[in-house]
């Protein structure tokens, strides 16, 4: 029986193929190595790639937001009050006079001579009423002091009569009496009657309406045929408006803290919104020397020249006043820069260029825009625009200057 034996190559020592030009063969396990340790590094190029910036802009995160926690505030410098301040108040212009013209009898608008806006004199004919009836009592009363003399002439010749028979004693005394008595009748009848004829003349002169003084028509209201009714009898109505305009009342309220300064003679100007630029300037002349317990204020009254007429009553202006500081060393602040807390009223100020400091303060006069600060603040301090709602003492800010009207003007420190 033929026994066979088996052959296992071995691959660290036989060669394929044999001969003179054969190579050896490679080994397969320095291929994987290789192949592993670039797999590797891929993943490790990966993993750092991505890794890294990720932990970097973490880190900036980081640091943008611990410097956005830090508020940025416009910080200005204080500016101090002038020795002189200018405070705009609304006021009223009103006519020095104005009168409603009302008829003083009755009757129906013959005739009317002019319109609104029309300049008129003192004296000059504005209207005419018809009346009718008191021409009718005039003559009326005309007749009866006739009556009245008549019957006076005949007493005085009775009396002087009885008078004469009485020396003789044609006549008793009780008769003479009568005739004297009668005579002084008459004569009082006579007077009386003449009043009446002078009343309802003076009252037939009504028919004419005449302008009480120089002025323009600023409301006619009435026309031809209309029923004229004096207030006798039914509700009277005005039938001219007049309102002398050459110098105009101008009525201002000034508040409480500024009564002190409103002083007789002081010049105020007044600005309309119609002119744009120009200023018309006025006088003090007087004041109600008390002040008005509903709104706290004073009421002065202002006298502007008009001769133009370029200024219309019953126009709302602006008056400005020129009052000094109510005491030295005092400054003003934008009226944003004011904290209304349970503390009082207080004012942000930047402490050593990087924190806030809050100052307690006493305000003065409010120009509007801006306030007036009389103690509490110095010259030194940089006070912070709109400070936010939650600002605390210590808070650290970042200061960024600002002009007076709020621009930026430089950084501060970062």
């Amino acid at each position: 029986m033929k026994t066979t034996t088996s052959y296992e190559p071995d691959p660290a020592t036989d060669l394929e193929p044999s001969g003179p030009e054969a190579t050896p063969k490679r080994p397969r396990h320095g291929l994987k190595l290789l192949l592993a340790l670039l797999a590797v590094g891929i993943v490790a190029f990966v993993v750092i790639g991505g890794i890294l910036p990720k932990l970097k802009a973490r880190q900036q995160l980081r640091a943008d937001t611990d410097q956005l926690a830090v508020p940025t505030v416009g910080v200005i410098h204080l500016k101090p009050s002038t020795a002189e301040q200018e405070v705009v108040l609304p006021a009223n212009i009103q006519p020095y006079i104005s009168a409603p013209v009302f008829a003083r009898t009755n009757g129906y608008l013959k005739n009317w001579y002019f319109d609104i806006g029309a300049q008129v004199k003192k004296g000059q004919l504005l209207a005419e009423i018809e009346t009718p009836e008191v021409d009718a009592q005039l003559r009326q009363a005309q007749a009866d002091v006739a009556t009245a003399q008549a019957n006076l002439h005949l007493s005085q010749i009775t009396a002087a009569r009885y008078q004469e028979l009485l020396k003789s004693d044609s006549v008793s005394k009780q008769d003479t009496d009568n005739a004297t008595s009668d005579l002084a009748a008459k004569q009082t009848t006579l007077q009386s009657a003449e009043a009446n004829v002078k009343r309802l003349q003076d009252l037939q002169s009504f028919e004419k309406i005449y302008a009480p003084f120089d002025g323009v028509i600023t409301a006619r209201n009435t026309d031809i045929g209309q029923l004229i009714n004096s207030g006798s009898s039914g509700q009277p109505a005005a039938l001219f408006q007049i309102a002398a305009v050459d110098v105009l009342r101008v009525y201002v309220s000034v508040p409480q803290i500024y009564s002190n300064s409103a002083r007789h003679g002081m010049t105020v100007d007044l600005t309309l919104p119609q002119f744009p630029g120009k200023r018309f300037p006025g006088t003090l002349v007087r004041t109600a020397d008390a002040i008005d317990q509903a709104s706290r204020t004073l009421l002065v009254e202002v006298d502007v020249r008009n001769p133009s007429g370029e200024l219309l009553s019953g126009a709302y202006a602006e008056a400005h006043f020129k009052l000094p500081p109510v005491t030295a060393h005092t400054f003003l602040i934008p009226v944003p820069a004011l904290i209304f807390r349970s503390e009082g009223p207080q004012v942000a100020t930047v402490d050593d260029g990087r924190h806030a400091l809050l100052k307690d303060v006493k305000i003065g006069r409010d120009f509007g825009t801006e306030l007036e600060v009389l103690s509490g603040l110095t010259a030194e301090d940089s006070i912070i625009v709109n400070p936010p709602d939650s600002l605390t003492n210590g808070e650290e800010v970042r200061p960024v200057e600002r002009s007076a009207g709020g621009a930026l003007t430089g950084g501060g420190p970062q």
